[in-house]
């Protein structure tokens, strides 16, 4: 253990078991997968003319979890690559490898007696120190842990990754009695900073703390709908979105987790919560034992509240389950005139308290749901967490909840909710009263800079404590360390001498404001500091150019503006590519357009491993003009070695362009060029910001030298271009793109390729800057454009016209 984990063995390849062993390759280390050998083959095996002995066949379970693993959507490697990271074996030849681990992982089916079983043969293999752990939702930690040796039990702890464990954010840890407070923290900073978790230390409590709120929010809202007499569309569109919940809502989530998974999960939290006051709420509705045993639930079995059927041809439809009937029909869109008022509204807060005080069946539904949630969750403290903090931040990181139950309280509002509450005869829990009494009116509050939450032990507010090394940026802007701002973006003094651009316009949606900023930014960095990054902790880095500004310039006319635009954004990138201090920029999530093109620019990039990262201006009848296209031809160049030619690797980077590809990840950011070798990346975005702070300060105390604009870029002039409009040619010819399409990609190409020189070339930055503002501007002129721009403006999605 004090030597770090730098191995592990997952055993168990079933959904959660491959997943796990993906995510941890998908962090570089080496892990065993194992699993049961079949006890007969399959038609396949036998065509084959193998045996059971034959080592294809007795690790056919394993090798069939990898390979669900690599076909997984949403994905579950960075890079299909990092399967190489996993080994296959079964328990009956390899069991004994895991000796080699640091970290075992038994993730078997959720049944005590085959988990102790199989722990009992670890215990005679694993070396002594190596951390041991039971993947589980919801079983006692301590009583799978009984029998085993003390050493063992020491260094054992249960742990309860939520699927996919690549894309949420929770792992709770269980340690039982006699686990070590030193492996609990191991594991803990392991999982933190190397699989990029958000750690709750919980309780060895029923089902922990976000399934046992899960699932009775999820119950809680059953309840309501059948009270209500809704049907399963009318409650998805009420408990998603609208309300700060994910889009899979309530019966698409369903679906997904599997309806026997939940039946399992709801029957385990009746029988082993004896004490609970609401252990009635814990029973499985007559039409869920109904769907179960037709066989109806959910995606693994092709049906389940929803099913997807074929309608003719490659035309699908998608079908709702009516409840009375228990008959499959056409999906009926859900009338509720405040969800279309909610739809309008941005604030998350603002939409929870317009649906659940409307009076209409919507708010009624929502109100009775989440009632129950808020008065349940208020009872469970302290037995499944002494704090209210650990319970939001299982909902929010576990359920993708925009906010926990007592954020979604406080937004509510505590005091008006609870005379609501008292005026309907409910009676206040004990926490809640005492809150009230000691003249606080909400759970959270901040406090210089800082978020405190109500300790109800204490019937007063504590601080919320941040782990070392993560940096908030709302709580330095409350500390007095804003420097200046205006509406789209501020500098903040991240202290140590690095000044930080903080992006905060709706979506970091880029303008003018923006644009002046970054050079404000820069200007006060070589005065003031020793570096600067650019980062923000919205939704997403960023989506790119504001597009509602420059179609109003395009049908306005103001040619001369969106020219004096598109200047200014290419005079910030290169003042931030010059800059005589080192700038890091930080991107994660969405990072598009005009969104890519600044961290192109960057001295360095610290990247979260979640990055959607993309030049995506075709999209939209454009090319990238802030030097989006410029830098891929600078990347292009610097992938040409001694004798090669240039033109293979403009193609490359031309057709990745030109189809507005975005990434699935970091890593394929690395093969897409737009990381460099040098650039790095954090697994958990809440350190990015400290991350990329330490990078610059590194950059900045190293003895930075910043560069200077290039004038030797490689580009292949007119005999590269006439071979990509041939390509280009053909494309249409198959009909696999528009004559529009041919329009906007000739003009990317005429760029990438330096223009009409007569033959191979050398240029420099401006004159490609040069090339990429006419072509954009000339774009800019297209009615197929202006087109394309209004109706990704209207639906989010691009026009192929």
């Amino acid at each position: 253990m004090s030597k770090g984990i730098h191995r592990a063995a997952v055993l168990g390849a079933g959904v959660m078991g491959s997943r796990i062993a993906a995510h941890l390759a998908n962090a570089g280390i080496p892990t065993l997968l194992l699993d049961i050998v079949p006890a007969e083959l399959n038609d396949a095996e036998r065509k084959s003319g193998l045996t059971l002995e034959s080592p294809r066949v007795r690790n056919r379970m394993v090798t069939a979890g990898i390979e669900a693993a690599r076909k997984a959507r949403p994905a579950a490697f960075f890079v299909p690559e990092n399967a190489a990271f996993i080994q296959a074996g079964n328990f009956d030849d390899d069991l004994g490898r895991v000796a080699e681990a640091d970290w075992i992982i038994e993730a078997v089916a959720e049944n005590l007696d085959i988990k102790r079983a199989l722990l009992a043969r670890i215990e005679k293999l694993r070396r002594p120190g190596a951390i041991v752990s039971t993947n589980t939702s919801g079983l006692p930690v301590n009583l799978v842990a009984a029998g085993l040796g003390q050493e063992l039990r020491r260094h054992f702890l249960g742990t309860h990754f939520f699927n996919p464990p690549r894309y949420l954010h929770l792992l709770e840890l269980i340690p039982g009695r006699d686990t070590l407070p030193e492996v609990t923290r191991a594991l803990s900073e392991f999982c933190d900073r190397r699989l990029g978790k958000g750690i709750i230390v919980a309780k060895d409590t029923p089902n922990f703390i976000a399934n046992r709120i899960g699932t009775f929010s999820m119950i809680s809202v059953v309840r309501a709908m059948l009270e209500e007499g809704l049907t399963i569309e009318e409650v998805d569109a009420i408990t998603g979105p609208a309300i700060g919940l994910p889009k899979t809502a309530t019966f698409r989530l369903l679906d997904m987790v599997g309806l026997d998974t939940v039946v399992h999960v709801i029957r385990n939290l009746h029988d082993n919560a004896p004490r609970d006051e609401r252990r009635d709420h814990y029973s499985v509705a007559p039409f869920m034992d109904e769907m179960v045993r037709r066989g109806w639930i959910g995606e693994k079995a092709g049906q389940g509240f929803y099913k997807k059927v074929t309608k003719g041809g490659a035309e699908s439809e998608i079908l709702a389950l009516d409840l009375a009937s228990m008959e499959y029909r056409p999906l009926r869109k859900p009338k509720f005139p405040v969800l279309d008022v909610a739809k309008n509204v941005d604030d998350t807060s603002e939409r929870l308290r317009l649906v659940l005080n409307s009076e209409e069946r919507a708010g009624r539904f929502a109100w009775r749901a989440w009632s129950e949630v808020f008065l349940y969750a208020a009872i469970r403290v302290p037995e499944i967490s002494d704090r209210i903090v650990e319970i939001d931040q299982a909902m929010e990181w576990g359920f993708a909840w925009e906010m926990g139950v007592f954020r979604m309280w406080d937004a509510l509002g505590v005091v008006t909710s609870a005379g609501r509450l008292e005026k309907e005869g409910r009676a206040l829990p004990g926490n809640v009263a005492r809150l009230l009494a000691s003249g606080a009116t909400t759970f959270y509050r901040r406090q210089n800079g800082r978020t405190e939450y109500f300790d109800f032990g204490g019937a007063w507010y504590r601080p919320v404590e941040e782990p070392a090394g993560v940096i908030v940026l709302a709580g330095e802007k409350e500390r007095s360390r804003l420097i200046k701002k205006n509406s789209g973006a501020g500098l903040i003094d991240l202290g140590d001498g690095v000044c930080c651009l903080e992006f905060h316009s709706k979506m970091n949606a880029i303008g003018a404001d923006i644009v002046g900023m970054m050079q404000a930014g820069l200007e006060e960095t070589a005065k003031n500091f020793e570096a600067m990054v650019i980062a923000n902790q919205g939704a997403n880095f960023s989506v790119g150019a504001n597009l509602m500004l420059l179609l109003m310039g395009i049908q306005g006319q103001e040619w001369e503006e969106i020219d004096l635009m598109v200047r200014q954004f290419q005079a910030a990138n290169m003042a931030l590519k010059t800059s005589p201090k080192p700038v890091v920029v930080a991107p994660f999530g969405m990072a598009l357009g005009g969104g890519c093109e600044i961290p192109l620019h960057a001295a360095r990039i610290r990247a979260h491993a979640e990055l959607y990262m993309g030049l995506v201006e075709t999209g939209v009848g454009l090319i990238p003009a802030a030097g989006g296209s410029k830098e891929m031809a600078i990347r292009a160049d610097e992938m040409t070695g001694p004798g090669e030619d240039v033109l293979e690797n403009i193609k490359t980077l031309f057709e990745q362009t030109a189809l507005a590809k975005v990434t699935t990840s970091a890593e394929e950011a690395r093969r897409f060029r737009f990381l460099r070798p040098a650039d790095s990346i954090s697994m958990n975005r809440d350190r990015l910001v400290a991350d990329a702070k330490a990078v610059a300060l590194h950059m900045a105390r190293d003895g930075y030298r910043p560069v200077l604009p290039r004038t030797d870029i490689s580009v292949p002039g007119e005999s590269g271009l006439a071979l990509i409009k041939l390509g280009l040619h053909l494309a249409r010819e198959g009909r696999f793109i528009t004559d529009y399409d041919v329009t906007v990609a000739h003009k990317l190409a005429y760029v990438m390729c330096g223009g009409n020189l007569s033959g191979y070339s050398k240029v420099g930055e401006p004159y490609l800057l040069e090339l990429e503002r006419e072509a954009f501007l000339s774009l800019c002129g297209e009615k197929k454009t202006q087109e394309r721009i209004a109706h990704m403006l209207k639906t989010g999605k691009p026009l192929r016209n």
